[in-house]
Formats: structure tokens, sequence, C-alpha cells
């Protein structure tokens, strides 16, 4: 018998932790940068080069030695020769004469010899220049609009740390550094199957008795939007034999952690928990609602084994137990630097009652601007409607009863990273 079942309830941090450990850290993989959005940066990244590279106008206009211009104002321009023009781009870059100024756009190299950019609106010439010579009508000091070499990031340099969330603005800066290619942590893959006999795929016909298959797809979804792959089993028929046989093939290419649904309860026919007991993987009651019956373990199978997560089948249930349990476990074998979701306090509209020694997951609607947080629907684990229209998670401590209108209550934010 279970030492799990034996003991008790756990609680649910202590299954909380018994599933993360269950996913050790992925590994490193290389990826372009077009693919690494989301992805977590495995090692510190450096500079390649100094950004900016070599001193570069801020501005379109003129480069100049500064001293050329002293005492430049409207009513006293100084007017001086164009020796050269320089665009972005140009690489052969002549050093500045005195006594002359260059034209150059934003981005190009400043010539050797000048010290500062006059921008085209301090001038007589217009955006397009063509000019052989401008008149200048202020007095630029040294290093004005000039972009210094290495300003930004000096050659070298770290300019993330390994455990960053690659987003546009990093991949942006790999890319100025010249990376093609970013070392992130291996996405964890996940097999996710549903049970039952009763279910029917999406789009086909109910017989007496049936039901459309949801947890599947639902929790399939969850897992990619955790950022891991998922590859969906659906229809695993209820019989221990042929359930154990169609997860010995699956289990040995690449899988990180089977996730099931349903069959973990205590009644008949509960095809999961029967092709796993005894095989590494224990069962048990959490104390918490929606979400009570769970298992997790390393199944055995064949010689191999592989980590196991088991859900409850009711919808609800399944969602919130992936919430709770998997999804932070995802996020932290993956290096997410912040696996849970973002949780604040919120004002309760209304009244809610909890049972004794049960931490209760109740669905709710945040108003953000009110902060408050009303509940959706009610604590039926069927009533999935009612999650669809949730935008958080609503925690109540398990030795919490009873909550009043306007009491202060935790709110796990379910559309937030």
């Amino acid at each position: 018998m279970s030492t799990w079942s034996q003991a008790g309830p756990r609680s649910v941090s202590e299954h909380a932790a018994a599933v993360a450990a269950l996913l050790p850290p992925t590994g490193t993989e290389p990826v372009a940068l077009a693919a690494a959005s989301g992805r977590v940066l495995a090692e510190d990244l450096t500079a390649g080069v100094a950004l900016p590279p070599f001193d570069n106008s801020a501005m379109d206009g003129y480069a100049v030695r500064a001293a050329d211009l002293a005492g430049a104002s409207a009513e006293s321009p100084v007017e001086l020769p164009v020796a050269a023009d320089i665009p972005a781009g140009r690489t052969d870059v002549p050093a500045l004469a005195p006594g002359t100024v260059a034209r150059i756009m934003t981005g190009a190299p400043v010539p050797e010899g000048a010290d500062a950019i006059v921008p085209v609106e301090q001038t007589d010439a217009g955006p397009g220049g063509g000019l052989d010579r401008v008149r200048i009508h202020e007095a630029p000091q040294p290093g004005a609009f000039v972009r210094r070499a290495g300003e930004d990031a000096a050659s070298g340099a770290v300019v993330l740390r390994a455990g960053t969330v690659l987003a546009a603005p990093q991949i942006g800066l790999a890319a100025a550094v010249g990376r093609a290619e970013l070392p992130v942590r291996r996405r964890p893959h996940v097999l996710v199957l549903s049970t039952g006999s009763e279910l029917v795929a999406p789009g086909g016909t109910l017989a007496p008795g049936q039901i459309y298959e949801s947890n599947g797809t639902m929790l399939a979804v969850a897992v990619r939007e955790a950022g891991a792959t998922a590859e969906q089993l659906s229809f695993v028929p209820d019989d221990v034999e042929r359930f154990r046989a169609v997860l010995a093939e699956k289990v040995g290419d690449g899988v990180d952690l089977v996730l099931t649904s349903g069959g973990v309860s205590a009644g008949a026919y509960e095809v999961v928990k029967d092709a796993m007991t005894g095989h590494g993987v224990e069962f048990g009651k959490v104390a918490m609602q929606p979400g009570g019956p769970q298992g997790c373990g390393r199944l055995e199978l064949g010689g191999t084994e592989v980590a196991t997560v088991t859900l409850p089948g009711n919808p609800v249930s399944s969602q919130v137990s992936f919430e709770v349990f998997v999804r932070p476990a995802l996020r932290a074998a993956a290096g997410h630097p912040a696996p849970a979701r973002p949780v604040v306090t919120a004002r309760l509209s209304g009244t809610l009652s909890s049972p004794a020694g049960r931490r209760q997951f109740r669905r709710g609607l945040l108003d953000a601007a009110a902060g408050t947080v009303s509940e959706v629907g009610s604590t039926g684990s069927h009533l999935i409607a009612a999650l669809a229209r949730a935008d958080c998670l609503i925690d109540l401590p398990a030795d919490t009863t009873s909550v009043a209108d306007g009491e202060q209550v935790a709110v796990w934010l379910l559309d937030a990273p």
C-alpha cells in the first residue's frame, strides 16, 4: 500500500515539492535568434563588440571641430566649406581638416578630428544638404550629439545574465553584439494522456453516456503556455495492459514528464491508478479543493523510469491542479527565474465559505482598478464554462472557513506570466 495513503493527505506545499523534485533542470541547446523568444538564457552573454562599436552621429547634420564655431550665433553665423559626405555605412571616412565640416547622417562614423555634431536644423542647409558651404548659427559644445564607442556596453562586458527570459529587446541586443544563436535551456517535453472510454473527439457524434474530450487539449495548451512542449495522446482505453503498452512505446522518446488526467480516484475502473500502482507512482489525497486525488512519482516501464504526474479527471480539478503543481515545476526545470504565477491581494466582493482543513482555489474575476475580486461560478469541479471566464484563482488557506465581504484575499493572476 502507498506510504502516502497511509500517512494521510499531503498539504499543497508538500505535494508541490514532490512534483518539483521529479523534474531536474533541463540541459542546454543552441537556438537561432528568431526562435529564442520566451526561452531562458543558459549562459551569460558577453559583447563580442562594443556598443556602439565606433563613435557615430546621433543626428543628421554636420561633423565639426567645436573650436571652429566658437561664437557662432543667429546674428553672427559661421560659414565653412563642406569637405565630405558621410552616409551611414561608409567605411573610408576621411579625417576632418581644421576649418571644414563634413555632412553626416545619423549612425555614420564621426571622422577623426571632429568632436561635435551640429544638427541640420542649426544650419542654413535643407534636409537633403547639397551645398558646398554651410552657415552654422549655433556654437556646439565638444561632444554634442556624438555617440561614443562603448558607451552602451564595452567589448567583453556581460550584457545578459544566465536565467534571463528572452524577449524582443534581449534578442535585439544579442543581434547587436553579433550573435546569430543563443544557448538556452531546453524545453521540457511532456506526454499528455487522456483516458476514458467515454471520451469522443470534438466534432464527433456523441452516443448516450459519452462526452467530448477536453482535458487533454486543455492540458497540452497549458503545457505549451508554460514554455514546455507537449505531445497529446488521447483516448487511451480503460484497459490496464493496453494503457501500459501505449506508455512503454512513448516514454523512450525524450519524454521528461508523463501527465495524465482521470483515473486516479477511489472508484472502480481507475485505469491510471491500476496501471501505475506498484510501479513507482504513489497515489493519495492532497488537502485542497478542487483537486484532492493526485498521484506522482517515477513510473517504471520496461527498465526505464519517467517522471509522472496524474491529475484528477474533472476539468476544473485538472486545470487548477496543473496551475498549482505542474506549471511551476515545468518552468523551474526550464530555468525561469519566477516560475510561479504572480500573487496580489484584493478585497473580496461577496462572501465565501470554505471547508476546514482544505486549501481552496476558487475561480475569480479581478477588478484591478477597484482592487476587488469576485467569485466566478461555484465550487463545482465540472464547471469549465466558469473556469473559462475566470482570470484568477482566489487562494483560501486551509485554516480559513469563511471570508467576509471586503476582506483581503490572495489572488493568483492567470493572465500574467
